[in-house]
């Protein structure tokens, strides 16, 4: 049993490096998963679509944020963002890349509207993004980080919601410790995302990359830039997306924000209510694919956990470590890694590793602070790299929208190498030392 996890998760990520689509490697190993559990494929089957009802609101709200960037995009106010960057940003790669970190960074806390941002500005940047010769894996290395390290670090907005986790997690299961230490221990385990971040741009992909040629059908919003002067309709289009966001903010449910925005501009008339089926359906081409990947990739989450697996890795690696921390620290980020690649949620992780973990890292003789950065580090591990995780999807969403970006090569392989290797070390290092 302790191999379904490990095989599985190989047979996703290796259909996935020979370009089988997404959602058919996860299917696929989500069935092998359910073979080697004991389960007859029909009931593999109905295991994965029953799971799938997990993230149903999760892909719902894809969807309609999708829409509802279009229609943001066909105003036009995202052409004034994209002629401020390119006319302070033209020639200069490197604060390209920092600018769009920084402004991925603000999706996690500050405004936390977590992917909705990227099909709104990346699309139009794409011209000048082969102007300049940038290497668009680059891109999604800032992008990614923008994503995943705010939360990683951070205890606001998504970050509030992970370290939350960490803390729950260790004191349902008898660990005794605060919030404000499982801030401390993410500290480090963060560093090593930055340091990633910054390899990335100063020498990976600092080099100009010739662009690839131009794809047929390639959608209007990611056309030349032209000049577009600020008038009333891209002021009731930023109070239809302030309507959307405080709406997020007092629910907290993302389907009801977007469905605001949309309803508020067309009420405002900033969108033409014929051109709402068009909207809708570039909404729909756009982001369908990350909410059938979430969708999935939940379903695939429930064959892991549900049958077992995920407890007999962890049982059958615990058994043999004896008392070597450095052993023991590495062994179970190794699982971390592994179990979060297959599920592709970090958030989604975390429950699993600390019920499992803490019982180990407590006999173990480790401190509630490494106890912490080992957690939070397995379920951060793998995040970035996972062909089912948003924060690889999100990217792919934006830079693939004229169909020049590959989801596998051109955004998990450099996002797994550039954080999930320095989250390990630096995590490991926390796990040892704290």
């Amino acid at each position: 049993m302790e191999w379904v996890v490990i095989i599985s998760v190989l047979v996703m990520t290796i259909l996935s490096l020979l370009r089988v689509n997404v959602i058919i490697s996860v299917i696929i190993a989500a069935v092998i998963a359910g073979l080697m559990a004991g389960l007859n494929i029909i009931e593999a089957i109905e295991m994965l679509v029953s799971g799938m009802g997990d993230q149903a609101n999760t892909a719902l709200s894809y969807i309609l944020l999708g829409a509802f960037a279009v229609a943001i995009s066909y105003t036009g106010i995202t052409t004034i963002l994209v002629n401020f960057l390119i006319k302070i940003l033209t020639g200069k790669k490197t604060m390209l890349l920092l600018v769009i970190a920084g402004v991925a960074s603000l999706s996690q806390n500050v405004v936390p509207v977590h992917i909705a941002f990227i099909p709104i500005l990346i699309p139009p940047l794409l011209k000048l993004f082969d102007q300049m010769r940038v290497d668009r894996r680059g891109v999604a290395v800032a992008l990614t980080f923008g994503l995943k390290a705010p939360y990683v670090m951070i205890p606001a907005g998504f970050g509030l919601l992970f370290h939350s986790l960490i803390f729950d997690g260790m004191v349902q299961n008898g660990a005794d410790i605060t919030k404000n230490d499982v801030t401390l221990a993410m500290l480090i385990p963060g560093l090593g995302m930055v340091v990633g971040l910054l390899v990335a741009i100063f020498f990976t992909y600092r080099k100009d990359k010739e662009p690839r040629p131009d794809v047929e059908g390639t959608p209007d919003y990611v056309k030349t830039v032209k000049d577009v002067s600020f008038n009333l309709k891209h002021v009731l289009t930023i109070i239809a997306i302030l309507g959307a966001l405080i709406v997020q903010i007092i629910t907290g449910n993302l389907v009801l924000g977007a469905l605001t925005g949309l309803i508020l501009m067309v009420l405002f008339f900033v969108v033409p209510f014929s051109k709402g089926d068009k909207i809708v359906t570039d909404g729909v081409s756009m982001m369908s694919s990350i909410a059938f990947v979430m969708l999935v990739a939940s379903g695939y989450g429930t064959i892991l956990k549900e049958t077992g697996a995920v407890d007999a890795l962890v049982e059958a690696s615990s058994g043999f470590l004896g008392d070597n921390k450095a052993l023991i620290s590495f062994v179970l980020l190794l699982v971390g890694l592994v179990i979060t690649i297959g599920i592709g949620s970090s958030f989604g992780t975390i429950p699993i590793v600390a019920a499992l973990f803490v019982p180990i890292c407590l006999t173990a003789g480790f401190s509630p602070l490494a106890t912490a950065a080992l957690i939070g580090t397995a379920g951060a591990l793998g995040d970035a790299g996972s062909p089912a995780s948003d924060s690889t999807l999100g990217p792919t969403s934006g830079l693939n929208a004229d169909g020049k970006h590959n989801h596998i090569w051109d955004t998990c392989v450099p996002t797994f190498i550039h954080f999930n290797i320095p989250l390990f070390i630096f995590g490991w290092a926390a796990s040892l030392f704290l």
